[in-house]
């Protein structure tokens, strides 16, 4: 590939393949083209339409990795979703990838990004972020993992989510040159800035949409709130009602902080979040009265809030909601485990056989 680049404008790759998470290949790449980067997409096959995952992006190539040169480039980005699985099985992908590494070019990867990375044995020492699901095969390669919304390590820059998104494009902008006052973007470090606004800016959710999104979790919360309320009056073991009413308060939290966080953008509760708790209080009266039936059901309530929040976690590029739908679903796993293991003694005691009588006669 031949650098026809003649206007002096910084040059970045963003790396492409199908199945990409739309928004973190349309943020970097928005956020750097208004800035006035030049913006240079490498895929693996030029007559290839390349398609996110959530159908919002539909895109061609303005060239392979093949041919691609790191030294004709200021910077490297890795999107994620599923796309990195596919960028890891092309040797030119990760050659082009090691390449600018070595020649001290900027390499950010968000989500499962730094999949290629770890293909290109590139994260030995290095201090990294990435998508949870990922984190012990980036331990694995020598890195050291953390949990924070951008990690800086040299000329190599994570992230770990679409609500990360706002940061990592403007740690991205602000090391190619790019702030001070006329750029009107906030410190990196910031974390009472309204990512959110500049996210959108760049293309990522809208406030509606985030908005749905809090209210979905809200929803959710005041559903499950009925409900454990429900079982902890009908459950007669008092380890189990313990417990159902240490998960209440857990989720009256939940709620306190959804609500807090509507009021800061300026909104009220959505009527389908206010009336989720009736939903409850019908479905309660159809359960039956046995203890082992409560503690089933909850387990069940929880699952359920374990797949919806999960979705919520990743759908989204607003931090402050973002974090909020985290720290329910790690909540949920956490009473998921502690359910799991009420049930099965519960259960291991109920079926445990009578045990014979000393002495008693053996009939032949």
């Amino acid at each position: 590939m031949t650098n026809n680049n003649h206007s002096g404008k910084k040059r970045v790759a963003i790396l492409i393949e199908q199945a990409v998470e739309d928004v973190e290949f349309i943020i970097p790449c928005n956020g750097l083209k208004q800035a006035g980067f030049e913006v240079v997409v490498l895929g693996s096959r030029m007559n290839e339409k390349y398609k996110g995952k959530r159908g919002k992006l539909s895109i061609q190539a303005d060239a392979t990795t093949t041919e691609a040169i790191a030294s004709e480039f200021d910077a490297v980005i890795i999107p994620g979703g599923m796309a990195p699985d596919r960028m890891r099985r092309n040797p030119n992908t990760v050659r082009f990838v090691q390449e600018a590494m070595q020649q001290g070019k900027l390499v950010a990867a968000v989500c499962h990004g730094p999949q290629v990375l770890i293909e290109g044995d590139l994260l030995k020492g290095k201090r990294v972020t990435g998508f949870s699901a990922i984190s012990k095969d980036m331990m694995n390669a020598g890195a050291n993992y953390l949990d924070h919304p951008l990690v800086v390590d040299g000329n190599l820059i994570t992230s770990r989510e679409p609500g990360d998104l706002a940061i990592f494009t403007t740690a991205i902008l602000s090391r190619l040159g790019y702030g001070g006052k006329d750029a009107a973007l906030p410190d990196e470090k910031d974390t009472t800035a309204e990512w959110w606004k500049i996210a959108d800016a760049w293309g990522g959710s809208t406030k509606s949409e985030i908005l749905r999104g809090i209210n979905t979790a809200l929803g959710g919360e005041r559903y499950s709130l009925e409900a454990l309320e429900k079982y902890a009056e009908k459950e007669s073991d008092t380890q189990a009602k313990a417990l159902f009413q240490e998960m209440i308060t857990n989720k009256q939290r939940h709620i306190e902080r959804l609500e807090t966080y509507l009021h800061r953008l300026g909104e009220k509760p959505s009527f389908g979040a206010n009336i989720a708790n009736q939903y409850a209080k019908v479905k309660s009266t159809f359960t039956g009265s046995d203890d082992i039936y409560q503690l089933r059901c909850a387990l069940g309530d929880v699952q359920t809030g374990i797949g919806d929040i999960g979705n919520l976690c990743a759908m989204y590029t607003d931090p402050v909601a973002t974090a909020i739908f985290k720290e329910i679903y790690q909540d949920l796993l956490k009473y998921e485990q502690r359910l799991v293991e009420l049930y099965r003694a519960r259960l291991a005691t109920e079926v445990q056989p009578p045990k014979p009588t000393t002495g008693a006669a053996v009939s032949m």
